[in-house]
């Protein structure tokens, strides 16, 4: 930390939906040793590998932890419903189980911190937290609406899952590469939410639309300029 001699903090929007990220949401079911990240983080949590942690639309601090049974709960929800019985003019309740699948999950939460490194001259950048979002839909029309946030995961505890587990390419099935590693080499296509800043304000809450991807440029742009303004040429 010594050596830290300016940093920002960074929320990012991963889209599942874009090409760039599809390494990352298939295979939508685990087949041949494969699988998707939201399968992988799972199976991590629901076995006790990896601390999920509660109010994830409000605090990411990874303040409130999460038992496995009560990420159970969430992943797997229980509803009433009223069906006909077998005898006509009477009805009765049914109760459907539903599981949140990998297709549902269309979006993830990315916190990082960007640093430059005054001992290596370099500007480099660290990912402290993951958090999947899954998609609401429109019951009637089947369309996004909007995302809800499920928990945050601490990224370093998530890392000896990450290495472990190949990602699928698409076409070139060559490189081997983990996850951990297309993260730590930027291999997504992602668009910035929040920096750090005194009102703790996300860049929806003070602009929208085309003005809203401006300023996530911006923030973006400030980062380079930064580094670049370190040096004369």
């Amino acid at each position: 930390e010594a050596d830290v001699m300016w940093s920002k903090r960074v929320w990012r929007t991963l889209d599942m939906r874009e090409k760039m990220n599809h390494p990352y949401y298939y295979p939508e079911t685990p087949h041949n040793g494969l699988m998707s990240l939201f399968d992988l983080v799972r199976s991590g949590v629901l076995g006790g590998c990896v601390t999920a942690f509660d109010n994830p639309a409000i605090d990411d601090e990874f303040r409130v932890k999460m038992s496995a049974e009560a990420v159970a709960d969430l992943l797997n929800s229980v509803e009433m419903y009223e069906v006909e019985d077998p005898n006509p003019g009477t009805y009765r309740m049914d109760t459907v189980r539903t599981t949140i699948q990998t297709s549902e999950i269309m979006a993830w939460w990315v916190k990082e911190d960007w640093f430059f490194d005054k001992q290596r001259s370099v500007m480099d950048v660290r990912i402290i937290g993951l958090c999947p979002l899954q998609a609401k839909t429109d019951p009637q029309t089947g369309e996004v609406v909007g995302y809800k946030p499920l928990f945050w995961i601490y990224y370093p505890q998530l890392r000896p899952l990450l290495v472990k587990q190949e990602a699928f390419l698409g076409q070139n099935f060559f490189p081997r590469l983990s996850f951990d590693d297309l993260l730590l080499k930027r291999f997504f296509s992602s668009y910035v939410h929040k920096e750090s800043n005194v009102y703790d304000r996300t860049v929806n809450s003070y602009t929208q639309g085309i003005e809203a991807m401006y300023e996530a440029e911006r923030v973006k742009e400030d980062i380079r300029n930064y580094e670049s303004d370190l040096w004369h040429y």
